[in-house]
């Protein structure tokens, strides 16, 4: 925690941004997309060993697919973000002087005295003018910094572990109430993924919660309803 925050007994989460949305983007995908996958099998064919094969290519491809897509979408956002402070930097160096008036400008529109935002531009120039503009006009800060990695593997090892509740129910389940058993196990998980997701982020519980299943059971149920029409998996 920052011991120079004024309310300590009442902390801000935003620093957990970057992996909680990539963790809660890859448990919901985990659960919808292996679940979907699942009952659309089986609503096209009892055959248990074809909806558990099904289930097993879903996740492996999925958590692999997740972890890359993660890594590769935020590494051009850290791309993105590292050539925005590059051609910051060398305007810094090129027109100091009008890059600090640009700070002052900044601070005038927030609300600041010409004097006042002067002021601070001034200081704020000396004493870090890169971190000053990477933070005031590009909007950057290490909190929402780009992280690929971790990105990446808060999204893998969420869809893994996520998209394993739907398969486990539907290994248990007889053939006969796999659909079921994997509609109600989903639900479930669907709900306490969003409950869990309202509470790293300090958010309302009722409204997540109800987003999460509402979508998830959306999801399900489409995909379901295609393999019962088509009599193929989907």
């Amino acid at each position: 925690m920052d011991p120079a925050s004024a309310h300590p007994d009442d902390p801000h989460y935003v620093h957990r941004t970057g992996w909680l949305r990539a963790a809660v983007l890859g448990a919901n995908d985990g659960i919808v997309s292996v679940s979907s996958l699942i009952l659309g099998v089986a609503a096209a064919t009892p055959e248990p060993q074809a909806v558990l094969v099904a289930g097993v290519a879903g996740l492996v491809a999925g958590a692999m697919s997740m972890a890359a897509g993660e890594y590769i979408s935020v590494s051009s956002q850290r791309d993105s973000e590292q050539a925005d402070i590059s051609r910051e930097r060398q305007a810094l160096m090129q027109t100091p002087e009008d890059e600090q008036e640009e700070l002052a400008a900044i601070y005038r529109s927030r609300g600041l005295s010409a004097a006042t935002a002067a002021t601070v531009a001034r200081e704020l120039t000396a004493l870090d003018p890169l971190a000053a503009h990477v933070r005031d006009e590009l909007g950057l800060s290490d909190a929402f910094a780009a992280r690929p990695l971790q990105a990446a593997l808060a999204s893998g090892v969420t869809f893994s572990g996520a998209a394993a509740v739907p398969l486990v129910a539907a290994w248990l389940a007889p053939a006969t109430a796999i659909i079921p058993a994997v509609l109600m196990v989903s639900v479930v998980a669907l709900a306490i993924l969003g409950a869990l997701g309202a509470r790293a982020g300090a958010a309302p519980l009722v409204p997540a919660v109800l987003r999460v299943v509402g979508w998830g059971v959306f999801a399900m149920a489409i995909t379901a309803a295609v393999g019962w029409l088509f009599g193929v998996s989907v």
